[in-house]
């Protein structure tokens, strides 16, 4: 883990003789939370490195001869050489229990759906898209399967996206020609999670999409039924019928009209 602090930054414009960026840039690097820490500053002028300070070594080492009298004259400060030592206790150490809670130590974990590229036909060249949104830390690893045997050929990737808020989206394609009866499987494993989340996407044929549109479309169906059923028993209970409660009379009729056909695509001779 690194956290950064930028400790000055200086721009002069004019003539391009005289433009110059200064900077001054302190590195804390943490192994095993604070376990052990590192701190390395850099002084740099116009985008080289002239000057570093490294906790490790303890002093001010020159990297060109631009930084070798300031390495000179802070090496012969005492009391700065103590300040800069003692801030990887006061920099370092004391920033990252500021910050570790919703940085190092957030979690977020991820949201993992799969589709294809194009509508679903066997035995024809397809890509399986596992899109994997909104988790952090950025770390995070995705497996495609197929019948339980993972696949590495065809598998392509896009870059880590960040979203702004910390939290990153990855999109991971799988190319393949399914075959009736195929399991694909994308698998992801993050630190946010106890166990990897596993999404299935399966070959179907269009006749057996057809069916399972028509068994989704007839429980809808046997719902909406059931909830008519209840409303008018609640109010026949209560002594006054719906219709009798808008000023109608006479018997009561309901009628439904309802196109079995259209709940489902069907082919033609089928």
């Amino acid at each position: 883990v690194c956290l950064c602090k930028t400790e000055l930054n200086l721009t002069r414009t004019g003539s391009s003789a005289e433009d110059f960026v200064y900077q001054f840039k302190g590195m804390c690097y943490f192994t095993n939370g604070t376990e052990r820490v590192r701190l390395v500053a850099r002084q740099i002028y116009n985008k080289e490195e002239t000057l570093r300070f490294d906790s490790d070594v303890g002093v001010f080492v020159a990297v060109t001869e631009l930084g070798r009298s300031n390495a000179q004259s802070w090496n012969s400060q005492k009391d700065l050489l103590a300040e800069y030592r003692a801030q990887v206790d006061t920099l370092c150490r004391h920033n990252y229990k500021e910050t570790a809670r919703f940085t190092v130590q957030r979690r977020v974990a991820p949201t993992v759906t799969i589709s294809p590229a194009r509508t679903e036909a066997l035995n024809h060249h397809n890509l399986l898209v596992c899109s994997v949104t909104d988790f952090y830390p950025r770390q995070i690893k995705v497996r495609w399967f197929r019948n339980n045997q993972e696949e590495t050929a065809g598998v392509v990737s896009t870059p880590l996206i960040q979203n702004g808020d910390w939290t990153c989206q990855i999109l991971v394609m799988l190319e393949m020609t399914p075959q009736r009866g195929d399991v694909y499987t994308c698998h992801v494993e993050h630190a946010s999670l106890q166990s990897p989340i596993t999404v299935e996407w399966r070959a179907q044929s269009e006749s057996a999409q057809s069916k399972m549109l028509s068994g989704i479309g007839g429980f809808v169906l046997g719902l909406v039924f059931l909830g008519l059923g209840f409303i008018i028993h609640l109010w026949d209970k209560k002594g006054k019928s719906p219709w009798e409660k808008m000023g109608k009379t006479g018997a009561r009729t309901v009628a439904f009209c309802c196109n079995f056909s259209s709940l489902a695509p069907q082919r033609k001779g089928s």
